[in-house]
């Protein structure tokens, strides 16, 4: 059994715990209030790009529609560009990502495709490179960024349009997750390359200049960043909200573990009292 000492310890180490704990819920808190703000500003403009892409998508077919929204005719060479976090101590966000990429990692190599996996995020990366470590092309970390901006997002994009120029992959498959609430985070796929044209997207009654196809070649590119951009802003909020919920719990446990190890310490300390006592008296009586 532990002595008091041992005791009085561990109560004192997870007391230390506890404020760690509560400290970066308060913080994750104060950032997620930001990071949701960027993540539902961006989702309007992401989704107009797409509606305005599908408009203009509906004016080129066949030869004429650039390869970054019709592709280059193959499916045997993915892509699967996987965001997550940078940090741990935040429940299941990264986990969720990963094991949905796994999934579709999975899945192609049982039909005997050929991954290519980009990793944005040394967490995801770290996940990865146990089991595929072969499959995975590079990482970009964004460790140091307090504020991610549209930079990011777009060099990202570049990197995978140049892969796509020099026929490195056929199809590309950007992972990340949705935010929804602090409690619920989505894991979400979505097709970059060939473009994800939303349904309804037939020839609108437009004349373009200049057109369809000149202003597809301008207008594809930064769909890329503009997509990649969003995913990054949605998994900054979903970090901190998984944070935020993973610390409370945290807190909330280590309170519970703080008053049952005070209660054992209060009921040994009681025993060896009585245990005195009980000498004390027994010598007096001998006596």
């Amino acid at each position: 059994m532990a002595s008091l000492k041992d005791l009085r310890n561990r109560i004192a180490s997870v007391k230390a715990t506890q404020k760690i704990t509560k400290a970066m819920q308060m913080v994750a808190a104060a950032k997620l209030r930001r990071a949701q703000s960027a993540a539902e500003a961006a989702r309007p403009y992401a989704t107009k790009m797409e509606v305005v892409l599908a408009n203009i998508a509906g004016g080129v077919s066949g030869s004429e529609a650039p390869a970054l929204l019709a592709g280059n005719g193959k499916d045997q060479v993915h892509l699967l560009v996987v965001c997550t976090g940078e940090r741990g101590l935040c429940g299941a966000f990264n986990t969720s990502i990963v094991r949905l990429a796994r999934e579709k990692i999975n899945s192609l190599l049982a039909a005997g495709k050929t991954v290519k996996i980009l990793c944005v995020g040394k967490k995801g990366f770290e996940q990865l490179k146990r089991n595929y470590e072969k499959h995975i092309v590079d990482l970009i970390e964004l460790r140091g960024i307090k504020n991610i901006g549209y930079g990011e997002g777009e060099m990202i994009a570049k990197r995978v349009i140049s892969m796509f120029e020099a026929g490195d992959f056929d199809v590309a498959t950007l992972f990340y997750s949705r935010f929804r609430s602090v409690i619920a985070q989505i894991p979400t796929a979505q097709a970059l390359i060939p473009a994800e044209v939303p349904a309804g997207g037939a020839k609108a009654s437009y004349e373009y200049e200049p057109d369809e196809g000149a202003i597809l070649s301008e207008l594809l590119p930064r769909n890329i960043a503009v997509q990649i951009f969003r995913a990054l802003l949605e998994n900054s909020a979903s970090f901190y909200g998984s944070q935020m919920s993973a610390m409370d719990n945290a807190t909330r446990n280590a309170g519970e573990m703080i008053k049952k190890q005070t209660q054992i310490y209060n009921r040994s300390r009681q025993a060896m009292i009585t245990k005195e006592l009980i000498e004390i008296i027994s010598g007096a009586e001998a006596l």
